[in-house]
């Protein structure tokens, strides 16, 4: 492609909404165009890396059995309600866009597509020999972000490669889902990228095992938790870990002492002058299950951990049915006005493991006693201090079992830190790197088969559910992931596999006869070659479009310069900015063989 005949505009600032630094370079290189929130244009140079990609994750996933197809955007909400999952999209998460058509009928733009291909299946699988089967494709999805931000990376609308498998059994998902692992390892390999395979929650998805692609990245939203020895690593949502040892106890003997102005765990301490490793501390939730049934939660926990909001929604969402609902979709910590409403006059800052169930307000919504759990982290403690349900008193000396029942409902809800012993070696320390989630694989079990009624046949003439997987890959988001990974104060550095184009010629003066005979023939001859190429013609000054070059990030630039008299050209590496002359005749040559030691 010639850049003079391109829709091609550089931009020489920061644009003023852009927070990360590959937002502002994919707008300032003109790979992108902010149509409104969260919604972007891919212009000609954007699409040609999404094409690329695509086509890397495509070869990948057929590699692997998987057949293409493209699913509707549109989705009615009857499938959604089968799975149970349209309040928990439209009400809960609410990410979800929705609206009611002229027929007044519900629908919902996609954000994903389990119910669209288990309703498929549901009609076209009937026997075991039919399995197992994978099918993808590659997508434009919706999701309504609360606040859209940072490009592509958390927008209203993005390209996904997404994959579902069904299965007879547990072993036939187990080897589809390692095949997939194997697939994403090798996209993100092919792709150019740094990357790290962590353990990870399965969210609104649902299912057991899940584990997601992180491209290692400053910017990075989450946060993984890893080990040295290559052996562990989580996204910080679902990792475990063994927490410090707790210190001896000071105290001997139970008693409630006057604590006047200690409503926190540092000031506490500090007047009881004890470790918080030897506090209980009981932090107060509200979650709001699918029904609109709403419970409170008290969560007891060690003084020095931090509750894992995930882990508890998870737990709660365990606990669903017993309240008549699905999910918990959604948890938060209730501000002075829900309090309010919900309970009698509490004494936050002081309440103990056995906070009175009568301070809760009767309500048809509410149920009427707390939800008690207690971190593995507390239950091990003896003569502990902790509040005394009434302000400016804590009690010490105290017991589980003695002074305070211990709650019935015992798991891991605490946050794993850096510097945490690992479970597998706790001579490993968790360490920690900031990630941006490109991929996600899911064992899905039967969630959707049972909720919807997909089975098969197997080979006892019996009825069973299918067993479904499935598999995720974020293109765009992919993308602009490379540019957050790898970029200089001068512009981005592309990986050659995913840049728009591999090589740029550029012509430094575009009314020297001599400088563009040659640039053409070089531009003819790499693109016979197979080499992407672009060619800048333009009637620009050298310093612009060198500038634009970096700016671009192409991976090799040619330059028809003075070198010419003595039959070379200047070849310019972007990412290592090494320079040097090479002769005319083994331009392409050379240009080829960097290229397959890149790859």
């Amino acid at each position: 492609m010639r850049l003079s005949q391109m829709l091609f505009l550089t931009l020489r600032d920061d644009p003023a909404d852009a927070e990360i630094p590959s937002h502002k370079l994919l707008v300032r290189a003109g790979y992108i165009r902010r149509i409104g929130s969260g919604v972007y244009a891919y212009l000609p140079f954007m699409w040609r890396v999404l094409q690329k990609i695509s086509q890397i994750v495509r070869e990948e996933i057929n590699k692997v059995g998987g057949q293409e197809c493209l699913f509707p955007q549109l989705q009615p909400s009857e499938l959604w309600k089968e799975s149970g999952r349209w309040d928990t999209y439209t009400r809960g998460e609410g990410i979800m866009f929705f609206l009611k058509d002229r027929r007044d009928q519900e629908q919902a733009l996609g954000p994903t597509h389990e119910e669209v291909i288990t309703a498929i299946a549901r009609d076209m699988i009937r026997s075991y020999r039919q399995l197992p089967q994978v099918l993808y494709q590659i997508q434009t999805k919706f999701r309504d972000e609360i606040r859209p931000r940072f490009g592509l990376m958390r927008g209203r609308e993005f390209i996904m490669k997404d994959a579902y498998s069904f299965h007879p059994d547990e072993e036939s998902l187990k080897k589809t889902y390692q095949d997939m692992d194997t697939a994403y390892h090798n996209i993100l390999r092919r792709c150019g990228l740094a990357f790290r395979a962590v353990q990870a929650d399965s969210g609104a998805i649902g299912g057991s095992g899940s584990q997601e692609f992180m491209v290692l990245a400053e910017a990075g939203e989450d946060e993984v938790l890893y080990t040295e020895d290559g052996q562990y690593a989580a996204n910080v949502e679902k990792a475990v870990s063994l927490p410090p040892d707790a210190e001896p106890s000071p105290f001997t003997s139970y008693e409630k002492r006057e604590t006047p102005g200690t409503e926190t765990i540092e000031k506490m301490c500090k007047f009881l002058k004890c470790s918080p490793t030897q506090v209980v501390k009981n932090v107060l939730y509200q979650t709001i299950f699918d029904n609109g049934m709403t419970a409170l939660v008290l969560v007891s926990i060690r003084g020095d951990q931090e509750v894992n909001d995930v882990k508890l929604q998870n737990e709660l969402t365990k606990l669903a049915p017993q309240f008549g609902a699905k999910a918990a979709i959604k948890l938060l910590v209730p501000d002075a006005q829900a309090q309010s409403k919900l309970l009698k006059p509490l004494p936050l800052g002081y309440i103990a493991p056995d906070i009175a169930d009568s301070l809760i307000q009767s309500a048809k919504d509410v149920v009427p006693n707390f939800v008690r759990f207690a971190d593995k982290t507390a239950v091990d403690l003896k003569n502990f201090a902790t509040g005394a349900n009434e302000s400016g008193y804590h009690v010490v000396g105290a017991n589980w079992n003695e002074q305070y029942k211990l709650p019935e409902l015992i798991v891991d809800l605490r946050k794993s830190r850096p510097g945490d012993r690992a479970v597998h070696n706790p001579e490993q320390l968790l360490m920690s790197a900031r990630g941006i989630e490109v991929g996600h694989i899911f064992q899905l079990g039967t969630n959707y088969s049972q909720a919807m009624g997909a089975t098969y046949t197997n080979e006892q003439g019996e009825e069973k559910p299918l067993i479904m997987g499935c598999y995720g890959v974020g293109v765009s988001r992919l993308a602009q992931s490379a540019v957050e990974q790898s970029y200089d104060k001068d512009g981005i550095i592309w990986p050659a596999a995913i840049a728009p184009y591999q090589a740029i010629v550029t012509i430094p003066n575009v009314k020297d006869a001599q400088q563009v005979e040659i640039a053409e023939k070089l531009y003819a001859e790499l693109n016979q070659a197979g080499i992407d190429t672009l060619l800048d013609d333009r009637d620009e000054r050298p310093g612009v479009k060198f500038k634009d070059a970096d700016l671009i990030g192409i991976p090799y630039r040619i330059v028809t310069g003075r070198a010419i008299a003595n039959g070379k050209v200047e070849v310019v590496e972007r990412k290592s900015r090494n320079s040097q002359e090479i002769d005319i005749a083994e331009v392409v040559s050379t240009i080829k063989e960097w290229l397959v030691v890149s790859s």
